[in-house]
C-alpha cells in the first residue's frame, strides 16, 4: 500500500492555501493543503499542521490564523511558502491586515481569517479547529489544485 500512496493521496481533491500565523510580536506563512470546512453553524474550518512546524508555536501563541486561497497561477507562493522558515519568508508579498491580525495574501482568490477554537491530535500532526470570524473573496479565478502541484511537497519520499 505505501509504494504508491503518495499517488493515491493525490486522487483526493484538495486546494492549496498560505496559512499566516501572528503572535504580536512575529509573524510566519506556510502553505497547506489538508484544509477544508467542517461547520455551518458555528462557521468552523480545520486544517493539519506538523507540530515541529515553526509556524505551530506562533499559532498557539496567538491564537489565530488566517487561511488564503491560492488561484491555479500561484505556484511561486505555493512553493515559497511551503519552504522551511525563514527570518523575512513574508517579506516581497502584499498582505492585508486583518482583525486578528493574521494578515491574508493581497493577490490570493479568497480569505478565512480565523479564531482558533481547539486542536485534535491526527497521528503526526494536529487537526487545528477553527472559528471564522471573517472571510472575503478578493479576486476571480479557479483555486490551485493539490493533485496539479506534482512533488512540491516532497511527499513521494515521505511514503
Amino acid at each position: 500500500m505505501t509504494d504508491n500512496a503518495s499517488a493515491i493521496f493525490k486522487h483526493i481533491t484538495q486546494g492549496v492555501y498560505v496559512i499566516s500565523v501572528n503572535n504580536g510580536q512575529e509573524r510566519n506563512a506556510f502553505t497547506a493543503a489538508w484544509v477544508m470546512q467542517v461547520s455551518y453553524d458555528p462557521l468552523l474550518i480545520c486544517f493539519s499542521i506538523n507540530p515541529e512546524h515553526h509556524s505551530y508555536a506562533l499559532l498557539q501563541e496567538g491564537a489565530a490564523c488566517c487561511i488564503s486561497v491560492l488561484n491555479d497561477e500561484q505556484y511561486i507562493e505555493a512553493e515559497h511558502f511551503g519552504q522551511s522558515y525563514s527570518k523575512d519568508k513574508m517579506s516581497g508579498f502584499t498582505w492585508l491586515e486583518t482583525t486578528t491580525g493574521a494578515p491574508a495574501l493581497s493577490d490570493s482568490l479568497a480569505y478565512f481569517d480565523c479564531q482558533i477554537d481547539h486542536y485534535s491530535d491526527a497521528g503526526d500532526h494536529k487537526l487545528v479547529i477553527c472559528r471564522v470570524l471573517d472571510a472575503a473573496i478578493l479576486n476571480e479565478g479557479q483555486p490551485m489544485l493539490y493533485s496539479d502541484t506534482g512533488d512540491m511537497d516532497g511527499s513521494s519520499e515521505l511514503l
